[in-house]
């Protein structure tokens, strides 16, 4: 079942068109990233999804509701641009959003104990926001955030201001919701974070969707027929390509900090991998083996440079 329904999306500003006819779904306990570079349209596909912007045309439907004011009710959404009130304190600031949102009281001081804990904030909760540091600023955005206990989680940039320790209790927290049944949209420029925390990611560039769908569906339709391949001793690459099974093999950087020696190996058309490991084999014991597949970050360049076609855009 869907929780976010985006179908025909289009929004403009005067001449400029910030979506042109965006249309997806997220299903019910994804952890789904929304990319594109700067100017996108990102932001205007979160401001409508959260009824701050109205489209000029096409739809929205969070649990099968149109989107609207009560409707946001199921959504927590952390903005880029911070929103919080510096004299206030902590604790006040995080209960004060939740009420916002329609919570219980009772309930929600149970979950902001909870999120306060997890984020190491507990003798911080009733200091003023203007006295935390940036990092201790971002935890009481995203617990302002979740308190409610949302059923759709859209977090722009989470990671900002976070240090690689800070950025581990974000994901703790993130698979914590999961769990729980919550569904998670991040926007982030962060790819590494975005390839380890993510099932499924939307790609979006000048107000089009580029790209739509698993994650790793997605990277084995963009698969290099390249292996990389480590040896314990030093192979004869006029030897390799003697066998017809490969196009070129050259010298690489060992995987995980390897010892041994590591070849990046481009096969040929219809060439077995076994047939490639047991002409390897003869040469010198295999240490290591894998097929080679695109970074994230190499399919977001690809795509939002012009480099990769665009005719297909959902991939299941």
């Amino acid at each position: 079942m869907n929780i976010l329904e985006i179908e025909n999306l289009t929004k403009h500003y005067a001449n400029k068109t910030a979506l042109d006819g965006v249309s997806f779904n997220v299903g019910e306990g994804a952890i789904c990233g929304l990319l594109g570079p700067n100017g996108a349209g990102k932001t205007t596909l979160l401001r409508i999804i959260n009824s701050i912007l109205v489209s000029d045309s096409g739809s929205v439907r969070i649990k099968g509701e149109p989107a609207s004011l009560h409707a946001n009710r199921m959504i927590g959404y952390m903005p880029e641009e911070r929103g919080l009130y510096d004299k206030m304190r902590v604790e006040d600031q995080i209960m004060y959003f939740g009420l916002l949102k329609g919570g219980d009281p009772a309930r929600l001081r149970v979950v902001m104990d909870e999120f306060i804990e997890l984020f190491n904030l507990q003798n911080d909760r009733r200091r003023r926001v203007k006295e935390l540091s940036k990092g201790n600023q971002q935890k009481v955005q995203i617990i302002s955030t979740l308190v409610h206990e949302p059923d759709l989680v859209i977090l722009d940039e989470p990671f900002s201001g976070f240090d690689p320790i800070n950025g581990a209790l974000l994901q703790e927290l993130i698979n914590r919701l999961q769990a729980r049944g919550k569904t998670i949209m991040l926007s982030s420029h962060n790819m590494a974070a975005i390839e380890e925390i993510c099932s499924d990611i939307s790609l979006i560039n000048h107000g089009r969707l580029l790209l739509n769908g698993h994650i790793a569906d997605i990277k084995e339709a963009h698969r290099t027929e390249c292996l990389i391949i480590t040896t314990r001793k030093e192979l004869s690459i006029p030897m390799l390509t003697d066998t017809g099974l490969i196009v070129k093999a050259e010298p690489t950087a060992a995987k995980d900090w390897r010892k041994g020696f590591a070849y990046r190996i481009k096969k040929e058309t219809n060439a077995r991998n076994n047939d490639i490991l047991e002409a390897v084999s003869i040469q010198g014991e295999i240490l290591h083996f894998e097929e080679e597949l695109p970074t994230l970050n190499d399919i977001f360049i690809s795509y939002t440079t012009g480099q990769a076609s665009v005719a297909a855009t959902n991939i299941d």
